[in-house]
């Protein structure tokens, strides 16, 4: 079943994953602003990637308050902190049995898209990819390791959600039947890499150089004993890869959200740190306290400084 998808932003994961969908043949427009629509009308949407390069000249757009019809699927990809202001824009293209498959970091994002446009529209869906959105408007991927996971939260899944999978299929796109639980294991992982690496200001490699390997580690148990208070304590395998991938010498893995503090900007610190950390049982989480605290302050010298 070929669908309609809509695309909300054509940045470092929507333009990514869109992209590649556009260029596998797949009926696909993006929602932008108007400063990213004439990018795209003049340079195209360019993806530079281990996995192939793709350039793609003035893909099909549409920009806020220009929807006049449903979309099958909608894919999100927006901060945290642009949700409200992405949900108005995309809220005519929502129809009776349309599904929005939210690829943001943390949970919170769930009860805001379910309280706008009901649970049944609602996927869960989790992403792992590193990109980067250049000054340039081009899409950079870090490395060849791409995967999507998406699936209904309660009941089987929709021939809404099984085409919507199948298109992402070259991208490593599967349909899971354990979509909440995929979606906390990647919640404790990228916690675990921004809170190091903001913490730090390095990369793994050079935390792994310096000895300082007990930071990763202790903000990983933390992060991993709220999960389970949840009812999601991560798998065997999830714990493995976490444990290898912050202890592996020279690697170069950092988290967006330090490139986000080394260029200025705003960050996901409460969505994604914070809401963690409020889940869990008070002074259970001592280092990852330390890091979000870390985080805060960046945020509270960077409100004063744009003040």
């Amino acid at each position: 079943m070929k669908q309609k998808i809509l695309v909300v932003g054509a940045g470092a994961i929507g333009g990514y994953f869109g992209g590649r969908l556009l260029a596998a043949g797949e009926d696909v427009t993006f929602l932008v602003r108007p400063r990213r629509a004439a990018l795209l009308a003049e340079h195209g949407l360019n993806i530079r990637s281990p996995r192939g390069d793709v350039s793609l000249p003035n893909p099909p757009t549409v920009q806020a308050g220009a929807i006049t019809a449903p979309f099958d699927s909608i894919i999100l990809s927006c901060k945290a902190f642009d949700l409200g202001s992405a949900i108005e824009s995309f809220a005519p293209a929502v129809g009776p049995t349309t599904k929005i498959l939210p690829l943001l970091n943390g949970m919170a994002h769930l009860d805001a898209l379910v309280a706008r446009f009901g649970e049944s529209a609602v996927l869960g869906g989790q992403c792992a990819i590193s990109t980067t959105l250049e000054d340039s408007g081009t899409i950079r991927q870090f490395g060849d390791m791409q995967a999507v996971s998406l699936g209904e939260r309660t009941g089987p899944a929709s021939p809404t959600a099984e085409a919507l999978a199948a298109a992402l299929a070259p991208q490593n796109g599967r349909l899971s039947e354990t979509i909440l639980q995929d979606m906390w294991e990647k919640w404790v992982f990228i916690t675990t890499i921004a809170c190091t690496t903001c913490l730090m200001r390095t990369t793994i490699g050079d935390v792994v150089a310096a000895g300082a390997t007990e930071i990763p580690l202790a903000i990983g148990d933390e992060c991993a004993a709220i999960a389970t208070s949840a009812g999601y304590a991560p798998r065997p395998a999830a714990r493995d890869r976490l444990r290898a991938m912050m202890t592996t010498p020279g690697s170069p893995l950092t988290a967006s959200m330090l490139r986000d503090i080394e260029r200025g900007g705003p960050i996901e610190v409460d969505h994604v740190v914070g809401d963690l950390l409020n889940r869990g049982a008070d002074g259970g989480s001592p280092t990852l306290r330390i890091a979000y605290l870390h985080l805060k302050a960046y945020e509270a010298r960077r409100t004063r400084l744009h003040s």
